[in-house]
């Protein structure tokens, strides 16, 4: 099992920094960030933009891989988003994963003054979202008509670092978004269900699971294309409250088969409140074990 890490994008670069540094380190696969203007009650606080954090933390590290966690189309369009994915692609030198998802409601959904989508819609606009992508990182003068974005002769060279592409991680819970997962996707992630009970988010997991690996056999996509990734501290247990917690979470995750899990930097209050002290002590006494059984 591989194991990733969140470092959200709140904290000063000379703050942040050092996380960037340590998350490779410490021997983490993967390192991420969310990618809003703003993001729930951390809206009225400081906030800093993905892509240049991922900018920024591609020159201080040189073999983990970077992503976003995750992208929407919620306030971006495909062609300039595709210039810049492709210019960061270049600058990490091929450690770029798109972590990609239909976005919600929220501050990142009405900060622009449109129009409230309702979940069919989100849902259309994000097939559309992928597909153009999808067209844009692989083919130069790239043509599309949809209903939501155009583009007309989009240039992309150089191309990506990787490819064909960068490869997408494909957040999704509902069965559409399982099957863009399935078409487009090198991974799927899943949140698993909203629920106050840890039992119960772990059943619902199971279910999701189940239900995509039944979506990828209607593909006939052989299931080692695409890797599962689970975010752990989407249940109502924050997974690094203590090392046990970490440890039985990626157990039952790789029971599931997932093959990777993510989890997120503590923070000192708010979401993901917790110590760093655990962060180091999971470092030390499990990781290892996890790279040693691959």
């Amino acid at each position: 099992m591989r194991v990733g890490i969140v470092i959200l994008p709140d904290d000063r670069w000379w703050a942040a920094e050092p996380k960037w540094r340590a998350a490779e380190e410490y021997g983490f696969d993967h390192a991420w960030t969310y990618d809003h203007l703003g993001w729930r009650t951390l809206v009225d606080g400081p906030w800093f933009s993905a892509v240049p954090t991922l900018t920024a933390a591609a020159m201080v590290t040189s073999t983990i891989r970077l992503g976003t966690f995750v992208a929407s189309p919620n306030f971006r369009h495909p062609v300039p988003f595709a210039r810049e994915l492709i210019s960061l692609d270049d600058v990490s030198d091929g450690r770029l994963v798109l972590g990609i998802g239909a976005g919600g409601l929220g501050y990142d959904a009405g900060v622009l003054g449109g129009e409230e989508l309702s979940p069919r819609r989100r849902s259309d606009r994000f097939a559309e979202f992928v597909e153009a992508l999808d067209g844009l990182l692989t083919t130069d003068r790239f043509d599309y008509a949809g209903t939501y974005y155009t583009a007309r002769g989009a240039r992309n060279l150089p191309g990506c670092v990787q490819r064909p592409r960068i490869p997408f991680l494909i957040a999704a819970n509902g069965p559409r978004g399982m099957k863009i997962a399935a078409t487009y996707g090198g991974g799927w992630v899943t949140t698993g269900p909203d629920t106050e009970s840890l039992d119960d988010w772990w059943r619902g997991v199971a279910g999701l699971t189940e239900r995509f690996e039944q979506t990828l056999a209607d593909s006939r996509r052989a299931g080692h294309e695409v890797h599962r990734y689970l975010t752990l501290d989407a249940s109502p247990v924050f997974s690094l409250v203590s090392k046990q917690a970490f440890v039985d979470a990626a157990g039952r995750a790789a029971e599931l088969g997932f093959t990777d899990v993510v989890v997120h930097w503590p923070r000192s209050s708010g979401p993901y409140a917790g110590r760093e002290a655990v962060l180091e002590e999971v470092v030390a006494d499990v990781l290892p074990g996890l790279r040693g059984a691959r």
